[in-house]
């Protein structure tokens, strides 16, 4: 857990080399601090509004403060810290003050936050490094989720995805090799998961089951096509 001394009067004691730094604590910022502490992350969430400070006060090493203003960084500490994210999306000048702040800080990872591919645009052109769109990536992903046998679906780059899966019914009862996914479907089946059982890496001689579930890796397009099999 971060080490801070300090909540919305007092000042930080001790500086850190690692860590991440979380700006807002709105739905995305305070379920991204809350998974970061309790994963054993060293991470500090700082936030302004004075009603959110008392919310979560006890359940994070929070810091009230205004990020818009660079002393307030500088007094905080934000120097210290390798990874800031900036959750502070429906305010467009906040997002893009906070996000410069760091910038001209040199934080050397800043993810931030945006509601909008022109907002993503602006915050990619002053300097952040990772652009997170909640809402387009969650619906993008349900709408992979709903059309077919995906159970779940992680897209890496570059159309290259990872999908968790039912197989269809032409490959239960076969081989890897017998039903030639590779060959007719441009796809690889990574690993497979039998219920009660472990996670296999799949070979050639995994025969697969009606009640497995896949983990395939290829194309998106190509998934989608092999998730379409009846």
């Amino acid at each position: 857990m971060a080490d801070t001394a300090r909540g919305p009067e007092g000042a930080r004691t001790s500086k850190k080399d690692a860590g991440v730094l979380v700006i807002g604590l709105g739905r995305f910022g305070s379920a991204l601090a809350g998974t970061l502490d309790r994963l054993g992350q060293d991470v500090l969430a700082v936030e302004k509004s004075p009603e959110l400070v008392a919310q979560w006060a006890g359940r994070l090493p929070l810091v009230e403060a205004d990020c818009t203003n660079p002393d307030a960084l500088e007094q905080l500490g934000a120097r210290d810290f390798p990874v800031a994210v900036v959750g502070v999306g429906s305010y467009l000048e906040a997002s893009v003050l906070i996000t410069g702040n760091l910038v001209d800080l040199g934080t050397p990872q800043i993810w931030a936050k945006a509601v909008s591919t022109e907002h993503a645009r602006i915050l990619r052109r002053i300097g952040a490094h990772h652009i997170v769109l909640p809402e387009a990536d969650a619906g993008a992903r349900v709408a992979h989720l709903v059309s077919g046998k995906m159970l779940d679906y992680i897209e890496v780059e570059d159309g290259f995805t990872i999908v968790k899966m039912r197989p269809p019914r032409e490959t239960q009862g076969f081989t890897i090799a017998q039903s030639k996914i590779r060959e007719r479907y441009g796809v690889t089946v990574i690993g497979v998961k039998s219920p009660g059982l472990d996670f296999v890496y799949a070979t050639p001689e995994t025969r697969i089951s009606a009640n497995d579930l896949l983990i395939v890796s290829g194309h998106a397009d190509l998934l989608e096509r092999f998730s379409a099999r009846p």
